[in-house]
C-alpha cells in the first residue's frame, strides 16, 4: 500500500513541477537569450531619418497579457539599407518573426487571411529597442503594415500601420 500511495505521489509531484517548470521555461528562455536592443544613438539616428512610422499598442483585438507590443517602429534607410528599429517593447517569447502586410489587420484570424499575401522579413532577436535589418530585395515601402507574429505557436503578437513621413 505504501509503494502505490509513494508512485501516486510521485507521479502528481512530478506532473505539478514539470508542467510549470515547462511553462516558466517557455517563457523566460527568450527574455534570457535575447539579443541587445537598439542603443540610444541607433533610435535617436532611426528617429531622424524615419522614412515611416508604425505605432504598435496593446490594446489591438488580437493583443492579450502574454502577446502584445508597445512603441513606436521607424523605418530608415541608411545607405542602401533599410531597418526597423522599435523604440519600445513587445512581450518575450519564441520565434517572433517581423512581416510586412498589405493592409493593416490587428489579430490572428486577419493575419492568417493575408498570410500568403505577407512577406516574412526576419526574425525578431528581441524584446525591447529592436534593431531589424530589412534585406535589400525587399521594398518595405512598398507595404502597408507590420506584424510581429509567433511561428511556434501561430500567435499573433501585434502589428501597426505604416505611416509614410
Amino acid at each position: 500500500m505504501l509503494s502505490r500511495a509513494l508512485l501516486i505521489g510521485f507521479i502528481v509531484g512530478t506532473a505539478f513541477g514539470i508542467l510549470p517548470g515547462f511553462a516558466l521555461g517557455v517563457y523566460f528562455l527568450p527574455i534570457i537569450v535575447a539579443e541587445d536592443g537598439a542603443d540610444s544613438a541607433q533610435i535617436t539616428q532611426a528617429k531622424s531619418q524615419s522614412l515611416a512610422t508604425a505605432v504598435f499598442r496593446r490594446d489591438l483585438a488580437g493583443s492579450d497579457l502574454l502577446h502584445w507590443g508597445e512603441g513606436t517602429l521607424f523605418l530608415s534607410r541608411e545607405n542602401l539599407q533599410y531597418f526597423f528599429t522599435l523604440e519600445g517593447e513587445i512581450s518575450p517569447g519564441p520565434d517572433y518573426k517581423l512581416y510586412l502586410t498589405p493592409k493593416f489587420v490587428e489579430d490572428e484570424a486577419g493575419f492568417e487571411a493575408i498570410k500568403n499575401n505577407s512577406i516574412r522579413v526576419a526574425d525578431v532577436a528581441g524584446h525591447e529597442n529592436i534593431r531589424i535589418a530589412v534585406p535589400t530585395s525587399i521594398d518595405p515601402t512598398a507595404y502597408a503594415a507590420v506584424v510581429i507574429w509567433c511561428e511556434r505557436f501561430s500567435e499573433f503578437i501585434t502589428a501597426g500601420r505604416l505611416t509614410v513621413q
